[in-house]
């Protein structure tokens, strides 16, 4: 059974389907992408004293499960900050959850706040990569500048900054949703976790942007 409506989007011949999961998948690669879950956030924030419900990060952990029971990926690709901080227990809670898909292909590109040592991510059969270029597509965690842009090959996938729209009623009601920003040759993906803020990014006229609701993506004229 359908979790929720996708929303189909072509770039460069590749066929992506934008996830209400704050997700991507790219149906020719059976590969799911996602950016910024942030594993381990709720035990760092608990560890020092900041009360916060313990089933939230067990909650993000269920909704990949669901992804991957309804597409059915060979791979994913984490874009980088899937763990938040140091080990602490949330991390017994995802290597649980890893042991559910032994065969699934797991890539995680580095990301600023994954400082978990490199063995234990190996002990999970999870490949890392500061960089990996799938073609036409090149996963970063880190979106690149202009100037940056110009030296890489391939188009860009990546997260870090937790992208959001501002929309605003005639009422002058105000609400900021997650969203996936696609630029001429980058695309920034919303974070994952839940259990993280957004900023709000100011769009180019070349960009698409689509906001993500509860249950669909929606395109941003």
């Amino acid at each position: 059974m359908k979790m929720s409506a996708a929303t189909p989007f072509t770039l460069l011949n590749q066929d992506l389907l934008l996830l209400p999961q704050r997700a991507i998948y790219w149906q020719q690669q059976k590969t799911l992408i996602a950016a910024d879950v942030h594993l381990g956030k709720v035990g760092h924030f608990r560890k020092a004293g900041i009360a916060v419900p313990r089933d939230m990060e067990q909650g993000d952990l269920g909704v990949l499960s669901d992804l991957i029971h309804e597409y059915r990926p060979e791979k994913i690709v984490f874009l980088g900050d899937l763990f938040h901080s140091d080990m602490n227990a949330d991390w017994d809670w995802f290597k649980l959850w890893r042991q559910q898909f032994p065969k699934l292909e797991i890539i995680l590109i580095r990301g600023n706040h994954d400082i978990v040592h490199d063995d234990h991510y190996h002990q999970l059969n999870i490949s890392l990569h500061d960089s990996l270029l799938i073609e036409p597509f090149l996963m970063l965690h880190h979106p690149q500048a202009e100037e940056e842009l110009d030296e890489l090959t391939g188009y860009v996938f990546c997260g870090h900054i937790h992208p959001g729209i501002n929309l605003t009623g005639k009422g002058r009601q105000s609400l900021t949703l997650p969203c996936f920003a696609f630029g001429k040759r980058q695309a920034i993906l919303p974070s994952f976790g839940k259990f993280t803020g957004r900023v709000a990014i100011r769009n180019l006229k070349t960009d698409r942007i689509f906001a993500v609701l509860k249950d669909k993506v929606m395109a941003i004229d």
